[in-house]
């Protein structure tokens, strides 16, 4: 199936088990808007559910619309260090950390401008990591209900609650808090390894069509 997606921080397990399962369209001539994956993640900590944010930089005035992919990184804060340092923190006990540390690393030390640039090459390495061939085009332009396609841009919204059917795998912290579902991509590739993309390819999908 061709679906229509967007590329997100770090994707959550409901958007990467789409992304693997079907033939992607990645939505780049969208308007940016707050309040969204595009540049927030979640991940399990020591003291639960944790978010990531990246911190853009916000035009003001009469152009206070922008388009996603001209939206640029606020690198005066030093995110990167900060969510590395963090992702450590939370995972350096965890199965796998070690095994992908070194392909995830300079993500948060290498230079980005825009965030549609970093979300694209953060999913391609996670993707290598998965073993995992993307193949994914990119729309020209934007339609509001587009057609021969479905459309699941709506994954992308982070005040949805996204009714997923996971099944449970050990989270570092899971004696502490339980299974939190939907983390972080990443969440499950430390805990899982080279088992994840089996877990994401069979990972129950009804939630596109709830």
């Amino acid at each position: 199936m061709n679906l229509l997606l967007h590329p997100t921080y770090l994707p959550d397990i409901a958007t990467y088990s789409t992304l693997v399962q079907n033939k992607i369209i990645w939505e780049v001539c969208d308007n940016y808007q707050k309040q969204t994956y595009r540049n927030r993640a979640f991940i399990c900590t020591d003291q639960g559910k944790f978010m990531l944010n990246i911190p853009i930089k916000h035009v003001g005035g009469k152009e206070g619309r922008q388009k996603y992919k001209d939206v640029k990184l606020d690198n005066e804060y030093r995110w990167q260090r900060q969510h590395w340092r963090t992702l450590q923190t939370a995972y350096r006990t965890s199965p796998f950390f070690e095994y992908y540390e070194d392909d995830l690393a300079p993500l948060f030390v290498n230079n980005y401008s825009y965030l549609l640039d970093f979300n694209l090459n953060a999913i391609d390495i996670i993707s290598n990591c998965l073993q995992f061939d993307i193949n994914a085009r990119q729309t020209d332009v934007y339609e509001l209900n587009p057609k021969a396609v479905f459309d699941a841009r709506f994954l992308v919204h982070a005040k949805k609650t996204i009714d997923i059917r996971q099944k449970s795998y050990m989270q570092v912290f899971n004696d502490r808090h339980g299974f939190i579902k939907n983390c972080s991509v990443l969440d499950l590739l430390f805990n899982e390894g080279t088992a994840s993309l089996d877990y994401l390819m069979n990972q129950n999908l009804d939630f596109l069509n709830a």
